[in-house]
């Protein structure tokens, strides 16, 4: 298993973004990009990232990083 921790920056609410990015990721002309965006932004695999916004992955907020646990 493997847990991810997405922190927040000065600049970046991450799970802002996130709850963004799940939201636009509804739309399936939206996705690739979406996609494309959350996963360079945070260094995840594609699939994972897929995942996540999907809602196939239950995220938690702790302060202000976003965690989740994959099976590796």
């Amino acid at each position: 298993m493997k847990t991810y921790r997405l922190q927040s920056s000065n600049l970046v609410h991450t799970p802002g973004i996130i709850a963004w990015a799940i939201n636009g990721y509804a739309f399936k002309k939206d996705r690739k990009r979406i996609r494309e965006i959350v996963s360079s932004s945070y260094s995840l695999p594609p699939a994972v990232t897929d995942d996540l916004l999907s809602g196939n992955i239950k995220y938690f907020v702790e302060n202000e990083t976003v965690i989740f646990t994959v099976k590796s």
